[in-house]
């Protein structure tokens, strides 16, 4: 019995430590919190920082169970800015913002001749 109650006692331990590994970590940084968001298999979902205002501010990632990135783009102040990215199969779409509107939309696929200068 005495074995069964350490058992018991190890299992939850751990299983609360392995939950505490999916939240979210955040650091600040003078006036900007840095955060890092995860998925239930410990791959990290999104990364990006706050201002002090709280509102999404600056480059922001987002990646999938596996680690393949999904989405980059900046905000500024809470909005959606400049040129964003969106990689999903073989295609990727350059989405261009302003204030959080879009302004212009491309997007390639992997049979697209993208021209290249070296």
């Amino acid at each position: 019995m005495r074995n069964l109650v350490i058992v018991l006692m190890m299992l939850s331990v751990a299983f609360s430590y392995a939950q505490n590994d999916n939240e979210p970590k955040l650091e600040k940084k003078g006036d900007l919190t840095y955060a890092t968001y995860y998925h239930d298999n410990g791959e990290i979902s999104q990364t990006g920082t706050f201002n002090a205002d709280g509102k999404v501010h600056g480059e922001w990632k987002s990646y999938d169970a596996e680690g393949n990135k999904l989405a980059l783009g900046n905000y500024e102040d809470g909005k959606k800015v400049g040129k964003w990215f969106f990689w999903q199969d073989e295609s990727l779409k350059e989405v261009d913002f302003i204030d959080s509107k879009i302004v212009s939309v491309n997007q390639w696929d992997s049979k697209t001749k993208v021209a290249i200068n070296n």
